[in-house]
């Protein structure tokens, strides 16, 4: 039984302090899966026996110190253990005795069986054990990777013999064979992982493998033996043994007893006193100084228990991120050691760099600075590669001194790949070089789509000498493209290419989209960015709605949704951001059926202001060096800022407007914010956008606008000062989408390829836009069923879809992507079967838009087109400046002409573009392409043809710095009849105005007009002066300069623009180009501003050509006066100020010379697009070399440059939008002859349009195939060409069927006016279908189609069938105006109608809902109108009403529905015309208060009436009511108080509009109604209070004498009336006969008892108040009944007769 190793049996406490229940777990089942499948282990000691005889062998070896290191029981888990324990050299001294043992069974890693195969440190596989001992712990797996111990196979066999582990072991004794078991040994820990983990889960892992190793250990459980089955006779011959064999292993054995125990007692010192102890660098980081493009590598060692581990590298107190930079920093803790290492180092790499190390106990840092110094001397920089012998120039190190040429050829090449989204594809290549030379070793780049691919965290490249690989880790739709490896021996290259395709994963949703790609940001500002992506090529089956934009804070994985509603534009800005800090973008699209998987990340993009980000780039970051730069601005806080300028709308569409300013001069030194206005256009109702929260960057996104209006915009600054004037407004902006989605591409043809694959070309749709490029789908003829070719949009109008089935018919379909959405699909394509085109196709796996490269590339020997553009020579002045390098002309390129492409980019070291040999070296490189043959052959210049150049002249300073300053000069003004070749500096001292002894400042010539001078001293003067060399040697020197002194610059501005030339002189206008200054300021430079004068005019007159500055270096001048001589100069500006101007150049004269041509561009017969320039004023050594925008075009890639004699052709390969800008030709050792030609958008796709016409002539058309309905229903089909020659012909097809003049179609081509029609009297079912017209005019063609199928064709069948119904029906009576309506001023309702072609026989007749309605007069028809007047037209007069028209020719009816909405139309026009009648308002006082009012012509219910005061809606109470009567619409306002006072507007809307009615309530208008009311008032409570009699008495009253009378009355008054009677006008009062009766103030009676005559009469109640007296009468009579009459007569009679 093995026992416990001493490190675990002294430290169970530790193990014990990491147990918990997930530990145990994981622990117990691992033991349980083990103990299933140990077995016996006696047979293993055997191994050990036959094992330890290597021991003999390997006594006498020497090993390295990395070799001693290599014992842990046969493998590398020792190694881990010294590693990490080692106590400096004095631990690897004390291990070398036992590490020479432990070598021995390393050696014995082939002599050993298949069980003692994991003994060996070479061993490439161990058994399943060893693979579940590290329980899938990642960390562990990478320390048996270290050790070379891959698990390669998981079961239980061994191959049958191990394979060698390492060349520098000596070789094992053929006796020691290979054994038949296998022992597997496992270390007891993991030193280069183990330690303080990140995460929870990490620790238990790690923890229960430490305890399952010792475990192992201790009982011996899971050591398994496995035998292999052998002969019977095999068997025997192990057994037989001789006593020779049987003392060797004896002495093995005590041997390997020997070395346990050493190893033992070395552990045991580890960690003597079994405590955890602090991590503690024992081998700290050292610093390092360094040249740049070296690599250099800081390591250290760290001790502790538990062992620490390093946590992270730290550069200036930053962490550094491998992934940010790839390739550039590689970290690697190995056997305890751990490294960083930094590749290819440049200035910015100078820093302090600190190694951070940790364990339970505590943390430790240990620092360590890194100098990169700039070399000068020569010696290539690019020779400083670490690992490569640095040589001088003239040692010849290119291949040219072995092989004329390198044959690169390619074997095992990759195919076309297919591979979809998640999945892990791979590319790889071998490539055979002969001659093959091991002094040099081949550049591998591998390019996507032409761009060069850098190894990140998606790419992982690999070369292992013979075979480059790529690996795409996570392929995304992002890598589809076309892929190119490129091999470069020297100035020699061979590529290979073919196509990736990478298909959509399985959306989670069915029917959903597939994800978005190609997520970027633009614009990033403070809170500010613009995201962009590319729309998918698969939908799911539906539209996509939108897309949902997600933001992700770099250092977490919480993802935040930007936006609530989905967005249709492919662009979408994304606000409040958090300054500072750095986000990660996805995109996921949506459909009906659901979301999306998300888009690849973007890249992070920080938070900053752009200055900020440039300023972070331009100056590394390095250790404080003494200098401190004082600014020269004053002081400016406390300032309010300024209005903000360059107000603009970058982008706007249906859902945001963007807007960018510039931020104001006027600001302080603190920082500001802004505020954001809108308002509608045409008012001056701003309102502030972001009302809470002021805006850091100079964008804003502004939402929540109204599609389709106008707004204009401004912008406020604000800071702690207060808050600063408005900027100016910007223009209206419409809010609309400005990007329409581009049209459906046309002329889809598809031509045979190869056996799998097809070559598809378009056209592009017309009016285009910001095209991102083309999706293609494909479908097998008859199926139903588009799959797409592509899922990255792909640029130009031809692609190569491969993946068809050889033999299939396909059909092909394609739309245009842009930011504004997908077009529409082109029409299918014709029907093509998949067959191998003859001849073979194009090239297997290349897609025509990117394949090819230049020619002869590796087939001409020691010519410029046999070399790489990129091996060709280049001119980079950071170089020459640098390394003083020469280009001679008669020699070859050799690996020195590389140095442009070591140089850096700080520019305090570096002269940009400041090469003046350039043009000519570019002329010759054209000219090389023109004219075939060796570089030896150039023609070349006699010395009797030259003479040596002038003197330069203008020498000045460019840049200057403590110890040394760069120097510029002009060139001379006779260069000697030929190019020149270099510079010679020389430089002295000035010293109080003595100046020394000239110095040389450079052995080599310079080829350019800038050069830095070295090594000067501080504070001292210097004057310069320069010689100019060419064939035919070195010039006169120029003048002494002005003396300089050497000191650093530290204003803030940038330092004077340098070489500003005149080109292109013309009589009115030239261009001006010029190179940056050296010196920048302390900011980058933002543009230029170019002043000009008059050559004799004085230094005030001096005026600036352009308001803005100038983001390029040259410029066109116009409005130059004929003959007039100017001077000019360049001043260069940056965020602190413009800076001292440029030295003047020499004065031009603005005029034409005679013979001056310009460039002119052609379209040949065959299509090509070139560019042509004649000179006729060359001489022998005159070149022409062209430019784009002013750079020489070094890339031939997009152009071909064809010179014979005195013209010159650049001719385009294909003119796209990479091609667009200012093509300008120079032709040198001339007079300045120059011209130039700009080939803007417009220009591009008219030469494109011409040279497709001239490619494929066709007839010229004024109009495209077109259809119209004739008067009688008759379908008319034609087109118009521009011009018909009298041969022109005419074919007519119907669904690919040619039809002829006859019965149905009626044709005809009328030459003259290019007319071609077709006439067909009636449109029926089967004519459905595509029509076209096929013109031929000699060669040329053209052919333009009509489709008429589905909705298209029946509603164009409907409208034909209409119109023959129309003509037929206004052959009687009809109407020509259908029935309408109108309101009259009276607001009544009209129906009218207008109608034609009656008679006096034409009856008309009205209808409402079916019922005639009746007439009283006969309609005549006057001017042909017929009307119905409706008066106070209501809801009761809503109906359908209809309108016949007859007589004996026919009938025709029209019908007018007023229902539902076409009735609230009309009452809407009703009640705005009655609210037009209404008058103006009115007071009136009443005595309950004041009513306003206005009378209408007629009121309906429908019209809606409000009322205002003081612009406050009105609510009605008791006290305030509103109603109408009749047709007064009033307010009434009972107990008008002060409070009312005030403006009252009545309000009438008729559904649509409002109108208003408006009196003013106030002031005297008040008083005077107020006045009223009250007197209305009090006399109606005297009307009120008053006396008077309510009711009772009768008027007259007739009785019977001798009756009693009794009349009663009821009386009312406030206060209580007096109540008196009258009889016949006299006072009456209360008797014995008549009793009068007063009762509680309110009853009155009158009472006779027996009336009598004399009680006839007029009796008058009076009742009376303070507030009045009322009366009130009743007449009595009384009568005598007739008898009693005549009786009493009689007695009368009787006694007139007694008393006669």
């Amino acid at each position: 039984m093995m026992s416990l190793p001493f490190y675990q049996r002294h430290h169970e406490h530790y193990d014990r302090a990491y147990r918990h229940k997930a530990l145990q777990s994981t622990l117990n089942q691992y033991q349980k899966e083990t103990k299933s499948k140990s077995a016996v282990y006696a047979q293993g000691s055997t191994a050990y026996t036959r094992g330890s005889a290597a021991y003999r062998h390997a006594s006498a070896a020497d090993f390295s110190l990395a070799s001693s290191a290599a014992y842990s029981h046969g493998s590398s888990a020792y190694d881990l253990e010294s590693a990490a324990y080692s106590y400096g050299s004095t631990a690897y001294d004390h291990s070398a005795a036992q590490s020479k043992r432990s070598a021995a069974y390393s050696l014995d890693s082939e002599s050993l069986s298949q069980s003692s195969a994991a003994y060996s440190h070479g061993s490439e596989s161990i058994n399943k054990l060893a693979a579940a001992y590290r329980l899938g712990s990642e960390a562990y797996s990478l320390g048996l990777k270290d050790s070379n111990l891959m698990i390669e196979n998981q079961s239980y066999k061994m191959s049958p013999k191990a394979k060698r582990a390492k060349q520098n072991f000596v070789s094992e004794d053929k006796e020691n064979e290979a054994m038949d078991y296998s022992v597997p040994i496992f270390t007891g820990r993991e030193v280069s992982i183990s330690g303080i983990t990140d995460t929870e889960e990490e620790r238990i892992k790690e923890s229960a493998a430490y305890v399952a190793k010792r475990n192992l250990f201790a009982t011996g459980e899971g050591v398994s033996v496995s035998k292999v089955a052998k002969s019977t006779s095999e068997e025997e011959r192990h057994e037989k043994k001789s006593r020779k064999v049987a003392i060797r292993e004896s002495a093995e054995r005590v041997a390997l007893k020997k070395t346990l125990e050493d190893t033992q007692a070395f552990h045991k010192k580890l960690n003597q006193d079994k405590l955890l102890h602090a991590p503690e660098f024992i081998i700290e980081p050292r610093s390092h100084t360094v040249w740049e493009k070296q690599n250099v590598k800081f390591r250290c060692s760290v001790a502790g228990w538990p062992a620490p581990r390093v946590t992270c590298w730290y550069k200036n107190n930053v962490p550094i991120d491998v992934q940010t930079h790839p390739g550039k920093y590689i970290i690697e803790s190995r056997y305890g050691l751990h490294s960083l290492e930094i590749s290819t180092c440049d200035f910015d790499d100078t820093a302090q760099y600190r190694a951070s190390a940790m364990n339970v106990k505590g943390e430790i840092s240990a620092y360590a600075s890194l100098v990169v110094k700039r070399y000068k001397g020569e010696i290539d920089p690019s020779l400083l590669h670490a690992g490569t012998v640095s040589m001088p120039l003239g040692f010849g190190v290119t291949p040219h001194g072995y092989a004329s040429r390198f044959e690169i050829s390619f074997v095992d090449k990759f195919d076309v790949a297919f591979g979809r989204e998640g999945e892990t594809m791979s590319l790889g290549c071998t490539v055979v070089i002969s001659p093959d030379i091991k002094r040099f070793k081949p550049e591998i780049e591998w390019y996507r789509n032409g761009v060069l691919i850098t190894p990140s965290k998606w790419v992982q490249m690999h070369w292992s000498g013979e075979r480059a690989s790529l690996t795409l880790t996570h392929a995304n739709k992002e890598d589809e493209g076309l892929y190119t490896l490129r091999v470069v021996m020297g100035d020699y290259y061979e590529e290979y290419s073919a196509y990736v395709f990478v298909r959509d994963a399985d959306a989670e949703i069915p029917g959903a989209p597939g994800a978005p790609l190609d997520v970027q940001c633009l614009d990033a500002n403070k809170d500010y960015v613009i995201v962009s992506w590319k729309q998918p090529a698969v939908d799911g089956g539906n539209p996509i709605l939108g897309y949902f934009i997600d933001r992700c804070e770099v250092g977490t994985a919480h993802w935040t949704q930007c936006n609530e509603t989905p967005v249709k534009f492919a662009r979408f800005p994304v606000t409040g951001l958090i300054e500072g800090r750095s986000y990660i973008f996805r995109v996921r699209a949506v459909n009906k059926a659901g979301i999306s998987l998300p888009s690849r990340v973007s890249e992070p993009v920080a938070a900053l202001d752009p200055a900020d980000r440039a300023r972070l780039r331009s100056h590394p970051s390095a250790p404080w060096t003494g200098q401190i730069i004082v600014t020269e601005e004053e002081p400016a806080e406390g300032v309010v800022p300024g209005p903000p300028t360059d107000l603009q709308v970058t982008e706007a569409t249906k859902n945001y407007v963007v807007l960018s300013w510039k931020p104001p001069g006027q600001r302080g030194h603190e920082g500001i914010m802004y505020f954001v206005e809108k308002c509608i256009a045409g008012t001056e109702d701003w309102q502030r956008v972001n009302t809470e929260i002021p805006v850091k960057s100079p964008r804003f996104a502004v939402f929540d606008l109204a599609e389709g209006k106008s707004y204009c915009f401004r912008v406020r600054c604000c800071n702690s000062a207060g808050i600063g004037e408005p900027s100016e407004a910007t223009e209206a902006t419409v809010v609309d989408d400005k990007l329409d989605i581009p049209k459906a591409p046309g002329r889809i043809m598809p031509t045979r390829n190869t056996d799998t694959s097809v070559v598809v070309t378009w056209t592009e749709p017309p009016d285009a836009k910001e095209l991102v490029g083309y999706y293609i789908e494909s479908s097998v003829v008859g199926s139903g069923r588009w799959e797409p070719c592509n899922n990255n949009p792909v640029k130009g109008t031809r692609f190569i879809c491969h993946g068809l089935v050889n033999g299939e018919k396909y059909i092909f379909r394609v739309r245009a992507v842009n930011a504004a959405g997908l077009s529409e699909f082109s029409q299918d394509s014709e029907p093509i079967e998949v067959q191998a085109a003859i001849g073979g196709g194009l090239l297997h796996g290349v897609c025509p838009e990117l394949s090819g490269k230049a020619g002869g590339l590796t087939d001409c020997t020691i010519s410029w087109e046999g070399m790489h553009e990129s091996s060709q020579p280049i001119f980079d002045t950071d170089a020459l400046l640098k390394c003083n390098a020469k280009f001679n002309k008669d020699t070859l390129p050799s690996s020195s002409d590389k140095l442009g492409r070591t140089g850096d980019n700080n520019m305090r070291e570096m002269v940009k573009d400041a090469v003046t040999s350039a043009p000519q070296n570019i002329a010759a490189k054209q000219a090389s392409k023109s004219r075939p043959g060796n570089l030896l052959t150039l023609e070349k210049v006699t010395k009797k043809d030259t003479a040596a150049p002038s003197p330069p002249y203008d020498i000045t300073i460019l840049e200057s710095v403590r110890d040394s300053m760069v120097l510029g000069w002009k060139q001379p003004k006779v260069i000697g009849g030929t190019e020149i070749t270099g510079y010679y500096v020389n430089y002295r001292e000035v010293v109080d105005g003595v100046p020394g002894k000239w110095m040389e400042a450079n052995i080599k010539a310079i080829s350019e007009r800038a050069y830095r001078i070295q090594n000067l001293k501080e504070n001292m003067v210097y004057q310069f002066q320069v010689a100019a060399a060419n064939l035919a040697g070195v010039g006169t020197p120029s003048l002494p300069s002005q003396p300089f002194k050497c000191e650093e610059w530290t204003i803030a501005v940038p330092g004077p623009p340098h070489d500003v030339t005149c080109t292109e002189v013309r009589k009115d206008s030239l261009v001006l180009l010029w190179k940056e200054p050296v010196y920048t300021g302390r900011s980058p430079i933002v543009g230029y501003y170019v002043d000009m004068k008059e050559t004799e005019a004085k230094e005030e007159h001096w005026k600036s050509v352009n308001e803005k500055p100038l983001q390029k270096k040259f410029l066109k001048i116009g409005g130059l006066k004929q003959g007039v001589s100017y001077v000019f100069r360049v001043r260069a500006t940056n965020q602190a100020g413009v800076g001292k101007p440029s030295d003047v150049t020499d004065p031009v004269v603005a005029e034409t010379r005679p013979g001056t041509k310009e460039v002119v561009v052609d379209v040949d017969d065959n299509g090509v697009i070139s560019l042509n320039f004649e000179c006729d004023q060359m001489s022998p050594n005159s070149e022409f070399v062209w430019s784009k925008n002013y750079e020489p075009i070094a890339d031939d890639s997009r152009l071909n440059i064809d010179t014979k004699g005195g013209k010159s052709k650049a001719i385009f390969k294909d003119l796209g939008e990479d091609d667009l800008g200012i093509y300008s030709c120079v032709v040198t050792d001339t007079d300045g002859v120059s011209s130039s030609h700009t080939i803007d958008e417009e220009e591009m796709k008219r030469l494109l349009a011409l040279s497709h016409e001239r490619k494929f002539p066709t007839v010229p058309l004024a109009s495209e195939l077109a259809v119209e309905i004739l008067e009688k229903g008759e379908v008319r089909f034609w087109l118009q060409a521009e011009k018909l020659s009298g041969n022109a012909k005419a074919n007519f097809v119907f669904n690919d069927k040619e039809i002829f003049n006859g019965e149905k179609y009626k044709m005809k081509v009328d030459q003259k006016t290019g007319l071609v029609e077709m006439i067909m009297d009636k449109l029926e079912d089967k004519d459905e279908g595509t029509y076209t017209f096929q013109l031929q005019d000699g060669k040329a063609t053209n052919q333009s189609s009509l489709v008429l199928i589905g909705d298209v064709f029946k509603k164009l069948q409907d409208e034909a069938d209409f119109q023959r119904k129309e003509w037929h029906r206004k052959q009687g009576p009809h109407f020509v105006d259908k029935l309408g309506w109108e309101v009259t001023d009276d607001c009544n309702v009209m129906l009218k109608c207008k109608v034609a072609n009656i008679k006096k026989e034409t009856h008309i007749v009205w209808y409402k809902d079916d019922r005639e309605i009746m007439v009283d007069e006969e309609h005549d028809f006057k001017d042909g109108v017929c009307t119905l007047l409706i008066s106070e037209f209501s809801k009761k007069d809503a109906g359908t009403y209809e309108v016949i028209l007859k007589d004996d020719r026919g009938k025709d009816s029209t019908e007018l529905q007023l229902k539902d909405t076409a009735f609230a139309d009309l009452m809407n026009e009703v009640c705005r015309r009655i609210a037009l009648s209404a008058t103006d308002l009115k007071i009136q006082s009443t005595a309950e208060g004041i009513r306003l009012y206005s009378y209408v012509t007629h009121y309906v219910e429908d019209l809606r009436v409000g009322w205002v005061h003081n612009d406050t809606q009105i609510r009605f109470t008791d006290r305030v009511k509103t109603g109408v009567t009749g047709e007064q619409i009033w307010l009434q306002i009972n107990e008008p108080t002060p409070q009312d006072k005030g403006r009252y507007t009545m309000e009438l809307f008729d559904g649509k509009t409002g109108h208003k009615k408006t009196v003013d309530l106030s002031g005297q208008a008040f008083d005077e109604a107020f006045a009223e009311f009250q007197r209305l008032k009090q006399a109606a409570i005297a009307e009120k209070n008053r006396a008077r009699v309510l009711g009772g008495l009768p008027d007259v009253v007739t009785i019977q004498e001798g009756k009693a009378l009794n009349l009663s009355c009821t009386v009312w008054g406030d206060p209580t009336p007096e109540v008196s009677w009258l009889k016949n006008e006299k006072s009456f009062v209360s008797d014995a006969n008549c009793i009068l009766k007063y009762e509680s103030g309110k009853k009155v009676s009158f009472t006779i008892s027996t009336v009598s005559t004399l009680d006839s009469g007029k009796y008058s109640i009076v009742v009376k108040n303070k507030y009045g007296t009322e009366t009130s009468d009743v007449t009595v009579s009384v009568f005598i009944p007739e008898e009693e009459r005549q009786s009493q007569q009689q007695k009368k009679n009787e006694d007139n007769k007694t008393k006669a």
